[in-house]
C-alpha cells in the first residue's frame, strides 16, 4: 500500500473517531464535513475524491458510505449508491480518419485533453449528437448552481436519501453543443470499470437549469487507441442513481489491421530472452497494462500517484507496475523523502510512439520473448485453441524463474498468461 493512501486511511480513522462519523450516520443517516474540518488531519482535494469505489478509505468501504460534495466548502458523507459499472461491450469499431490537422498526433493521445480533442476534429462528437454542425463550447471548473435529488441506500435497498447541493463546485471536461441538444462529456485517457455518476450528473442539473436544449451525458474513455463512447440519460432528473445507459459506441482510427498471421510471423521470428529478476505477474488485463504504460507516457508518477491516475486499488497498482517493469517497459527510481517513482524505459516510449499497428507487434514481441507466453502461444498455434490452465501451469513448473513461484500462486499466475493470450488474439481480425 503506498505511503499516501495509507496516509488518507489513517486520516479518514481519525476524522470518524473525532467526530463519531459511523454513529452520526446511524442516528441522522448522514454526515456534514467541511474542507476545514478535513484539512486538519490531510489535504481535502485528495481525500473526497474517489472515482472508483475501490479507491474509497477502509472505514468507508467497510461500512458502505460514500460522500459526496454538497457546497464549495463541504460534503455529506452517507450510506450512499455513488458508482456504477460500466461494461465494455466486444462490437467492431467505426473507422474515422486522422484529421488532416499538424497539433493533432494521432501517435500522442496519451492525456484527456489530447483524445477529446481528436475525438472533436475527427467527427466521432458529431456522430455521436448526429450533426454536421457541433461547437466546443464549455470546459473547466464552474459553479453547480442549486438544487436536491434522491440517492440510493447502500445499506437498505427500500430507502433513499435525499441531498441538497448549494453551488458545489463542477469540473467538465468537454461540453458540445448541436442544434438540438448539448453533451456534457467526461472524459478518461483508460478504461475504468465503473464511472462516478457525479461526474456526470452534477453537469447534467447545472446544464438542465440552464438551457432548453436537451442535455446528454457522456462517458468517454480512450484506451488502446480504441474510443469508447457511452450515451447516458437519466430517466428521472431528480434521482441520481437513475441513470440509464442509451447508447455504446466504439471508434478507431487504426491505419491498418493486425491480421492473426503477423502475430504468428512475429512468434517464429521472436527469440525467447533470459527471465528477469522480476516477480512474474498477476495482472490478468493486458488493456490495464497499456492503460498504465499510456498514464506514464505523460509524466513519471509515484505508486500513490499512479494509483490516482490508474483508478486502481494500491495493490492492484503495484501488481500491474511489476507486469510492466517484469516486459522491461517501466523502471523505478528513488527521489527525496524515500519515494519510488516509474517511468517508462526509453525502448517503452519508442514503442508507445509508434503507429497502432507497429506498436501492438512491438508490445506482443516483448510478450513473447518471455518463455511461458512463447510457450503458450506454441500450443495455441500447434491445437488452434487457447491452452488451458493446466497446460500453462505446467510449462510453469518446468519454467527456471529468477524469483521462484510454487504452490498455489502458479495457477493465479497462469491467468495472466491467459489473458495476455487472449488480448493478442482478440485485436487481430479474420482473414
Amino acid at each position: 500500500m503506498s505511503k499516501d493512501t495509507t496516509k488518507i486511511d489513517k486520516a479518514w480513522r481519525q476524522l470518524f473517531d473525532k467526530y463519531g462519523i459511523i454513529e452520526r450516520v446511524a442516528i441522522e443517516g448522514s454526515f456534514r464535513i467541511s474542507s476545514t474540518q478535513i484539512n486538519e488531519f490531510h489535504e481535502a482535494r485528495l481525500m473526497a475524491k474517489f472515482d472508483q469505489s475501490a479507491q474509497l478509505p477502509e472505514i468507508f468501504r467497510t461500512n458502505k458510505l460514500s460522500i459526496l460534495p454538497i457546497t464549495r466548502g463541504d460534503y455529506l458523507i452517507g450510506p450512499f449508491i455513488t458508482h456504477k459499472k460500466i461494461t465494455y461491450t466486444d462490437i467492431k469499431p467505426e473507422s474515422v480518419e486522422i484529421p488532416a490537422l499538424e497539433t493533432i498526433d494521432a501517435k500522442n493521445l496519451y492525456s484527456e485533453a489530447s483524445a477529446l480533442f481528436f475525438a472533436y476534429n475527427s467527427g466521432i462528437i458529431n456522430h455521436v449528437l448526429g450533426s454536421d454542425k457541433v461547437s466546443f463550447t464549455v470546459n473547466g471548473r464552474m459553479g453547480s448552481g442549486n438544487f436536491s435529488f434522491s440517492i440510493e441506500n447502500s445499506q437498505n435497498s427500500q430507502t433513499s436519501s435525499t441531498i441538497e447541493v448549494k453551488n458545489s463546485q463542477v469540473e467538465i471536461d468537454a461540453g458540445f453543443e448541436s442544434p438540438n441538444a448539448f453533451v456534457v462529456c467526461e472524459a478518461k485517457n483508460q478504461a475504468p470499470e465503473e464511472i462516478l455518476i457525479r461526474q456526470l450528473y452534477y453537469p447534467y442539473r447545472l446544464w438542465s437549469n440552464k438551457i432548453s436544449k436537451p442535455v446528454i451525458p457522456v462517458f468517454l474513455a480512450f484506451s488502446n487507441d480504441i474510443f469508447h463512447v457511452f450515451i447516458f440519460d437519466f430517466k428521472d432528473s431528480q434521482n441520481y442513481n437513475s441513470i440509464t445507459l442509451k447508447d455504446y459506441k466504439k471508434y478507431t482510427f487504426a491505419d491498418e489491421d493486425i491480421s492473426l498471421q503477423d502475430i504468428i510471423d512475429l512468434w517464429n521470428k521472436t527469440t525467447i530472452i533470459e527471465e528477469p529478476s522480476i516477480t512474474f505477474p498477476q495482472a490478468d488485463s493486458f488493456h490495464r497494462v497499456l492503460d498504465l504504460l499510456s498514464i506514464l507516457h505523460e509524466e513519471d508518477l509515484t505508486q500513490s500517484e499512479v494509483t490516482l491516475k490508474y483508478e486502481f486499488v494500491s495493490r492492484q497498482t503495484d501488481y500491474y507496475i511489476t507486469a510492466c517493469e517484469y516486459l522491461g517497459l517501466v523502471r523505478r527510481f528513488s527521489v527525496t523523502n524515500d519515494e519510488t517513482r516509474y517511468s517508462l524505459t526509453s525502448e517503452a516510449r519508442k514503442i508507445m510512439s509508434l503507429p497502432h499497428k507497429q506498436k501492438h507487434l512491438a508490445l506482443m514481441r516483448k510478450i513473447l520473448e518471455r518463455s511461458v507466453f512463447y510457450k503458450a502461444f506454441d500450443l495455441f498455434v500447434r491445437n488452434h485453441k487457447l491452452p488451458d490452465k493446466s497446460a500453462i501451469c505446467e510449462i510453469m513448473e518446468n519454467t527456471n524463474f529468477k524469483i521462484p513461484i510454487s504452490g498455489s500462486t502458479i495457477p493465479r499466475r497462469a491467468s495472466t498468461v491467459i489473458g495476455w493470450l487472449k488480448w493478442m488474439i482478440g485485436i487481430s481480425v479474420a482473414e
